[in-house]
């Protein structure tokens, strides 16, 4: 009877997630390196809504061959099976420094060369990885994606290298979308939409950056809640400027996984959840157990609450946290 009930939970992770009124929602998995892959399709995902390249260039002396990161990019673009690889260009910088980087040290390095700053500083470095990237996408479904972008500028530069190495490369188009972490992105998501084939609201940054609260700090750490209205007000102003322009838009930070936080995303309109591959099934389940009308009266509900305590408070998401 239990490997029955094992078999029967295994065979559910495959079913899309699409709420009890005939909403979809896309699951995808937040992965590292190619092994993964067939991990996370085994647990349901529908792709990979974040590559996380970053241990390609960790703890190294010298920066990864654009061979190496080819390899490894189309061996994670085959692993997917022509499902969505959406990768996150180098995310380094703040608390996360490369050896070979050499660049003063910054006062407050949060606030310096991070994510596409700094590839848009290192081009040599960023174009590498950009030709990998479009190399690989001949062999599956493979988007780029543009971490920690403030605003245009960087995004047209950025845009601009991506374009001229295609050229070069004779290779077809690939849909390229900025994470957004920073509020000046979600303020400006009605203009970025114009120029980004998508979004991905990087939760975790967003929260710190709107709340100026560090996650990791030991005494205020807790008032970093993803769940605080004014969070939650930047992801449903993403939303809203996205879909006006026709463009997807996905989460793939800590919240998407919280059970409480799932039924607001998809309220908000969040067309893509990205987990940890553990997660995939569970989020699944509570999808599958939503309507959309209760989704969308809960995001109504939290979106006029004051604090994260009274969003977490709420009677009808408390019930909507446990479902599934």
């Amino acid at each position: 009877q239990g490997a029955a009930r094992a078999e029967a939970a295994r065979q559910a992770a495959f079913r899309p997630a699409i709420t009890r009124d005939g909403h979809r929602v896309e699951v995808a998995a937040n992965v590292r390196r190619p092994e993964e892959a067939i991990e996370a399709v085994a647990a349901g995902a529908e792709g990979t809504g974040l590559v996380r390249s970053e241990f390609l260039f960790d703890e190294r002396a010298e920066p990864p061959t654009e061979a190496e990161q080819f390899d490894l990019y189309r061996r994670l673009a085959e692993g997917f099976g022509g499902l969505p690889v959406v990768l996150r260009t180098l995310d380094a910088g703040g608390d996360k420094p490369l050896r070979f980087v050499r660049h003063p040290v910054e006062a407050n390095p949060f606030l310096g060369l991070r994510g596409l700053r700094l590839s848009l500083a290192e081009p040599a470095l960023f174009r590498a990885q950009i030709r990998a990237a479009l190399r690989a996408a001949r062999h599956g479904d493979l988007r780029i994606m543009l971490p920690m972008v403030d605003g245009l500028a960087d995004l047209r530069a950025a845009r601009a290298i991506i374009e001229a190495e295609r050229a070069a490369l004779s290779c077809p188009p690939v849909e390229v979308g900025i994470m957004v972490e920073v509020p000046s992105a979600a303020v400006m998501a009605d203009q970025l939409a114009r120029e980004a084939d998508f979004f991905s609201i990087g939760t975790n940054d967003l929260t710190q950056y709107a709340l100026a609260v560090d996650r990791l700090h030991p005494t205020l750490g807790a008032r970093s809640d993803a769940l605080d209205p004014a969070v939650l007000r930047l992801i449903d102003m993403t939303v809203k400027a996205a879909h006006a322009r026709g463009r997807w838009v996905g989460v793939c930070g800590n919240m998407a996984a919280d059970p409480m936080a799932a039924p607001i995303l998809v309220g908000l309109g969040v067309d893509e959840l990205s987990v940890s591959i553990p997660n995939v099934a569970a989020l699944k389940a509570q999808i599958r157990a939503l309507s959309m009308a209760e989704a969308e009266a809960a995001a109504r509900l939290a979106l006029n609450c004051a604090t994260a305590a009274e969003v977490r408070a709420l009677p009808s998401l408390r019930k909507l946290g446990h479902a599934g």
